[in-house]
């Protein structure tokens, strides 16, 4: 299809109602929590709660309905880091026909298990996105298959744009939009439509910091692909942005925000405190990108693209982010190895209403164990100010506490 026949406020208004076929409704949801830390009045489009876990179902499935019934028979073929696998693979069912997926062997046990749940054949392949996708594209000219790209596609960009569309009706009055960005086929149907209904409205693209590819391509001038990514937002860990969507990107996003690793570990614990919600690290770009905003009483809306985070990387997240706000921590005291000593410390963090998780008495740090004897103790506290009372007491009591890496 060509590329004046999409991205219209016609074919929006056509996905709009092809989509609906497909997907549940996800209503915004007030954030009173992050409204106060902002200062703004914060609202999440939560995507997370789709029908597969994920946005990707409506430019998948929009993208499917545009394909003659020949090109669908012949059998569908796309690489993804999970979401869009489920996106095409769901699709692909419900028009009853036959659909590989080539996934990155980092992909997530969870996000493989539901694409195969929903009758695809899944391939590994690649360490990353793009290492995927080359062989998705080789395995399509080799087998005939409909290649159905992630992003870099005017149909799929429209199906997901339609997110927009149900964010103004709701909001109508909406003033940002944060969008998360990979490849960039959502933020290029989100900015492109918000722009035709609204100018005035902002669309703020976010991008994980270890894979920066559209805000490198921006300063750039040009799609520019990067020597390699790192995050733990694998969902966005892309090292080229789509060349065909490249100019919607640079004429409709006002705005690129990058966010490190750690704080979608502490957005993610942010996300379950307050809201009970399990948001994978990709969709929790625009929750940590919240902070970076430099504006006050606005309406903002920020996208949660998917919650489709494996049991294994949760509880990783967890723990580091524990740590990270200073509820988990660790110190290292030396001590007399003799009677009560132990129980001396152990006293002295009770009263201050430390919690020990761990202990690990090490002998032999000394020749002289009769000097000292070396104590490391993992403890949870409420936050930081408890954390620092605790070591205060330490050293109150003639103990040199020493804060060392924690290991739980």
């Amino acid at each position: 299809m060509e590329e004046e026949k999409m991205l219209t406020l016609k074919k929006f208004e056509e996905a709009s109602e092809e989509v609906r076929k497909v997907t549940l409704e996800t209503k915004l949801v007030f954030s009173d929590y992050f409204s106060k830390q902002t200062g703004n009045k914060v609202y999440f489009k939560p995507e997370n709660m789709q029908r597969t876990g994920a946005y990707k179902v409506r430019g998948a499935y929009y993208k499917l309905s545009t394909l003659s019934k020949e090109e669908r028979e012949k059998g569908l073929i796309t690489a993804s880091a999970g979401n869009h696998a489920q996106g095409v693979a769901f699709a692909a069912q419900s028009y009853g026909v036959k659909a590989v997926i080539v996934m990155p062997t980092t992909t997530p046990l969870i996000k493989v298990n539901r694409t195969k749940g929903y009758g695809a054949e899944v391939v590994l392949h690649g360490d990353v996105y793009d290492e995927a996708c080359e062989y998705a594209l080789q395995l399509a000219k080799e087998h005939g298959y409909t290649f159905v790209h992630p992003f870099d596609d005017y149909a799929v960009a429209t199906g997901q744009g339609t997110i927009a569309m149900e964010i103004i009706k709701e909001l109508p009055l909406v003033d940002y939009i944060l969008v998360p960005v990979g490849g960039g086929g959502l933020a290029t149907g989100v900015s492109t439509l918000a722009k035709l209904l609204n100018p005035n409205i902002k669309v703020i693209g976010v991008e994980p910091a270890g894979a920066n590819c559209l805000q490198v391509s921006m300063q750039q001038g040009k799609v520019t692909t990067l020597p390699g990514v790192n995050t733990i937002a694998d969902g966005t860990a892309v090292k080229t942005p789509g060349s065909k969507i490249f100019p919607y990107l640079q004429s409709n996003l006002d705005e690129i925000i990058t966010v490190e690793d750690a704080e979608l570990v502490t957005a993610f614990l942010d996300m379950v405190e307050n809201h009970k919600m399990v948001v994978e690290n990709s969709g929790l770009l625009t929750v940590a990108a919240l902070k970076h905003l430099k504006v006050k009483d606005q309406k903002i809306v920020s996208i949660l693209s998917g919650g489709n985070m494996d049991i294994i990387t949760m509880s990783s997240v967890v723990r580091q982010g524990l740590i990270l706000r200073d509820r988990i921590f660790t110190v290292s005291v030396l001590l007399p190895d003799k009677p009560g000593e132990l129980n001396k410390v152990s006293g002295i963090i009770a009263e201050q209403n430390g919690n020990v998780i761990k202990l690990e008495h090490n002998q032999f740090v000394s020749i002289n164990r009769n000097a000292a004897v070396e104590l490391k103790i993992t403890l949870e506290a409420f936050g930081t100010e408890h954390k620092k009372q605790i070591i205060d007491t330490l050293f109150a009591q003639g103990y040199e506490p020493k804060l060392v890496a924690t290991n739980v």
